[in-house]
């Protein structure tokens, strides 16, 4: 049937406010597919991060409180493996004590013959069996009295006294070495003042008190301040350094303790978290290049001085893993080229005895070339990850290469520095165990002490030095108001 004109209009009409209709509720759709959009990433990322462990980011094992169940093992052939030590394994026994160390000897000797009575024995030399037996004495310590007299002088008409030696005065109730003994169950056991109480009295039978247990640890702090600022005036001239930090407790003010790894020893500073302790213990005299992670305050610190860094492989390897897992398939895939470029350097590294110098340098060139097509590939290749706007996680390294991706390769140009910061962060393990045990300090003197004592036991462990046997020269040495033994007399024999 055909329409008039009128009909016509009013179809057009209709058709104008079904249009008008259509076009809002489109921009309604797409303004919440925008919102959906938004938010379905803002959920990946918190899955992603919720997935973050000690694997695959910074984060401490003892965060992994929930863990995954372990993989199935492979089971070895010939059947289960059995406990304790396998077949083969080098047999590992104590050495005997010398001669010298043994203060009792016993003799056992047969009186008579074990099959008949009767029969005559000749007794030998030939020894059958010998067992070394250690054992705590009844006393284990020494109790000198240290009496000074007063004495008349009929001249001068009064009394004059006679005074006790500086060392003992100054020693007072616990000589030398049973504060060592004390210090080192402090540091070294990170024993609480209770624990140590608990084990003097009931061991060896002294009754002390914490307060008296405290002011040993400060007198040792006081022995240790000369070589502590011996090793911080040391820092500035060092080759390399490698550097990291942890969370510190001091009431309620929240600290940083940082690690300053040298070749041939550490030392531990309590501050706050900036750049400044950089400039305050290294100042712009430093030439050397720093190990450390990709913290700004190191960034700052480098740009300021003019210093090289080499950045953790580590760091980068468990962020690489990471992004392998993310859900977002761009992210997944900027990581696993990222991930297939750094086992093809670490494959060439741990190949290094098999190759002549010249090959090994060559192959390392090739990785590291690869590496940064990997790392750039997003600029090279925008569709493969999201086009020209891609994930703010691949967004985010694209840009750190660019701008200090050269720090990731300085041990490729620089003999001696390493590609990963783990000498840094063993050294701080042990204070990470401290501070879970006693829970940081309290005062200023607490924090001074405890920096000294932790630089003392790590610096030892590096230089295999006896950690009690130091501290206990060092404290004799201060009662005796003679200077400390050195704790940088071995970095020469380290380097030469």
């Amino acid at each position: 049937m055909k329409m008039t004109r009128c009909q016509l209009r009013q179809r057009c009409r209709d058709l104008e406010a079904q249009d008008k209709k259509h076009r809002r509720r489109i921009t309604r759709l797409e303004k919440q597919m925008v919102e959906l959009q938004t938010r379905n990433a803002e959920l990946l990322n918190s899955l992603a991060a919720s997935k973050k462990n000690s694997r695959n980011s910074s984060k401490p094992p003892s965060s992994d409180i929930v863990k995954a169940p372990a993989e199935p093992k492979r089971k070895p052939r010939g059947g289960k493996r059995r406990i304790g030590a396998q077949k083969g394994h080098p047999k590992h026994e104590r050495p005997d004590f010398a001669p010298e160390q043994i203060d009792h000897a016993i003799d056992y000797r047969l009186d008579c013959c074990p099959v008949n009575a009767s029969h005559e024995l000749v007794s030998t030399d030939q020894i059958q069996t010998t067992l070394q037996q250690v054992e705590l004495v009844e006393n284990p310590f020494v109790v000198t009295e240290h009496t000074a007299y007063m004495s008349w002088c009929g001249d001068c008409g009064c009394h004059h006294s006679a005074s006790l030696p500086g060392e003992v005065s100054a020693a007072g109730l616990f000589g030398p070495r049973l504060t060592s003994f004390v210090v080192f169950l402090k540091g070294r056991l990170h024993s609480s003042y209770s624990a140590i109480e608990c084990l003097l009295e009931d061991v060896l039978g002294l009754n002390v008190s914490r307060g008296y247990l405290a002011k040993l640890l400060q007198k040792a702090s006081r022995a240790f301040e000369a070589p502590y600022e011996e090793l911080l005036q040391a820092l500035p001239a060092q080759p390399t350094l490698n550097i990291d930090e942890t969370g510190h407790k001091e009431n309620a003010e929240r600290l940083w303790t940082w690690c300053f790894r040298a070749p041939a020893f550490v030392v531990f500073k309590i501050a706050n978290r900036s750049s400044e302790i950089l400039m305050d213990l290294l100042g712009t005299q430093f030439k050397g290049i720093l190990g450390c992670d990709c913290y700004s305050a190191y960034r700052k610190y480098a740009r300021t001085c003019g210093v090289l860094l080499q950045f953790c492989m580590a760091h980068l390897i468990r962020e690489v893993k990471y992004f392998c897992e993310h859900p977002d398939k761009h992210v997944q895939k900027y990581g696993e080229g990222l991930l297939d470029s750094l086992k093809g350097l670490f494959h060439i590294l741990h190949r290094k005895d098999q190759m002549s110098e010249k090959t090994f340098q060559r192959k390392l060139d090739e990785a590291e070339e690869k590496m940064w097509e990997a790392a750039l590939a997003p600029r090279s290749s925008p569709d493969r990850f999201g086009g020209r706007h891609p994930p703010r996680l691949v967004e985010n390294m694209v840009v750190r290469f660019i701008n200090h991706g050269e720090g990731y390769f300085r041990f490729i140009t620089s003999p001696g520095v390493e590609p990963t910061n783990n000498s840094a962060e063993q050294a701080l393990r042990f204070v990470v165990i401290d501070r879970l045990i006693t829970q940081g300090t309290r005062s200023l003197r607490g924090r001074l002490a405890s920096e000294r004592l932790w630089t003392v036991l790590a610096t030892c462990r590096i230089q295999k030095r006896s950690a009690f046997e130091w501290m206990l020269q060092a404290i004799t040495a201060h009662y005796k108001k003679q200077p400390a033994p050195s704790l940088l007399q071995k970095t020469a024999d380290n380097q030469s």
